[in-house]
């Protein structure tokens, strides 16, 4: 007997029918439209951030104090004579030595005091240590209007007014508990274990401490040093305070002498605003390959 072998005819199929399969959207990709709208997002974040610098930049050329208020005029008197008053006839350099002095001296110290506090509180369970904490952060919630007085006092008892010592002391008690949060934070994701090795290799918690935790902790360090130096450059109401002397006053304070109750300096204001800039962005691109790193990583475990 021959079996033979029935095929059945294949279903019609709808006019207009694609046989080919549709690719796959893969996982995390996005439609067209959702990249358009993102990158339109974006792009509108990023003229929001640049458009105040770019003005800035604009009214720092107008020849004229009062260009500010007729901004089309500079665009056929655009000067660099702003800038060069600003350097020769000001003082300018003046302000930039007490500037880095104070910002380099309450970054050093209060890296320093932040790192070791933080490093302690993560590693050792003293009585205590919790509530030491807390007591950080409540010194925070003071505004400064109300720390003036007081600080004022005990510079003057210590015979600190009118010196960059006792600015950067200053600076360091409303920078380091912030930044002490933040070590901490980042100290807790360095495995412990680590501490234990530099003890077998008999290290004592002091070099255990600054041969192995720091090294391993330099992104964290670099988000505490650039907020350190960011509280101390941009300050004005504790360097206005307790700097007499006009030949200390920090950038902040110098740049207020350009406006006063008769008259306001707006052109040469903006020039010095953008020359004040200039550190800020020198020390911002020394740092910034650790600071998304440390922000990130001294978020993960408190």
């Amino acid at each position: 007997m021959s079996t033979t072998t029935l095929q059945t005819p294949p279903a019609e199929q709808a006019p207009g029918y694609d046989e080919s399969p549709r690719p796959a959207r893969r996982r995390g990709e996005r439609s067209l439209t959702g990249k358009l709208v993102s990158h339109g997002i974006l792009i509108v974040a990023s003229l929001a951030a640049l458009f105040p610098i770019a003005w800035l930049v604009f009214l720092s050329l107008g020849p004229d104090k009062d260009d500010y208020l007729h901004p089309g005029r500079i665009w056929d008197t655009m000067t660099f004579d702003n800038y060069s008053f600003v350097l020769q006839h000001t003082n300018f350099f003046e302000w930039m030595k007490s500037s880095l002095i104070v910002s380099l001296g309450t970054t050093v110290i209060g890296v320093m005091v932040a790192a070791t506090t933080g490093y302690a509180v993560s590693r050792m369970r003293f009585p205590g240590y919790k509530k030491f904490m807390w007591v950080l952060l409540v010194t925070q919630m003071f505004p400064i209007a109300v720390l003036i007085v007081p600080m004022y006092q005990i510079l003057s008892d210590l015979q600190l007014i009118d010196s960059y010592f006792g600015l950067i002391l200053v600076y360091c008690s409303t920078a380091v508990p912030y930044s002490a949060w933040l070590l901490k934070g980042y100290f807790d994701t360095i495995p412990f274990e680590i501490d234990e090795a530099g003890r077998v290799d008999g290290l004592t918690p002091f070099g255990t401490f600054f041969r192995l935790i720091l090294p391993l902790a330099k992104p964290g360090l670099a988000v505490a040093a650039f907020y350190n130096f960011i509280t101390a450059f941009g300050e004005v109401a504790f360097a206005s305070t307790f700097m007499l002397d006009d030949s200390k006053y920090t950038f902040a304070v110098g740049l207020q002498t350009f406006v006063s109750e008769h008259d306001a300096q707006r052109n040469l204001a903006a020039a010095t605003a953008v020359l004040i800039a200039i550190p800020v962005s020198l020390f911002f691109y020394l740092v910034q390959k650790n600071l998304v790193t440390g922000l990130t990583a001294g978020g993960t475990k408190g």
